[in-house]
């Protein structure tokens, strides 16, 4: 048989002497840091995942307190064109009472001028009366009336025309 295929009880003791050995240095040099590496990578990955736990309820809460601003936004924007189109109302309104006033104001004024060149014009017809009833007075007469006379004539033709309604 060949002897390196034949059973040797001392090559079993130093097989099992050094493969103990082996396993204990593998043990304290390879498989301690080796754990200890994969424990830190491992408390590396969970404070990695708490994190990004974290930076995603941070980013809800930002996300929530967007929302609110922008609701409060949006409610604001609205007060204020609220606000605008009530004070534009006012001001539409205070205008047209103005313009009403002012019109109602011009409208008084050119009634009182009216009644002014009314009176006016009357006053110059009762006058141009006078004139025209003297002369149709002093022609039926056919005499020349004499200033007094003219006078008195019309102090009678103009109270007679006051005593008159109009």
């Amino acid at each position: 048989m060949n002897p390196l295929v034949r059973p040797d009880p001392g090559l079993y003791v130093w097989t099992i002497l050094t493969f103990g050995v082996l396993v204990l240095l593998l043990w304290k040099y390879a498989w301690g840091p080796l754990l200890a590496a994969l424990d830190r990578r491992e408390k590396m990955i969970a404070g990695a995942v708490d994190d990004a736990r974290k930076a995603r309820e941070e980013l809800e809460r930002v996300k929530q307190d967007s929302t609110k601003v922008l609701a409060e936004a949006r409610k604001e924007a609205e007060g204020i064109v609220s606000r605008t189109r009530a004070d534009a109302e006012k001001l539409r309104e205070e205008l047209r009472k103005k313009a009403g006033d002012e019109a109602a104001g011009i409208v008084t004024n050119a009634e009182r001028r009216i009644q002014q060149e009314t009176a006016k014009a009357i006053q110059q017809i009762r006058g141009e009366a006078v004139d025209m009833s003297l002369a149709i007075a002093s022609k039926i007469l056919q005499r020349t009336v004499t200033k007094e006379d003219n006078e008195r004539l019309i102090a009678d033709v103009v109270n007679s025309l006051e005593k008159r309604p109009n």
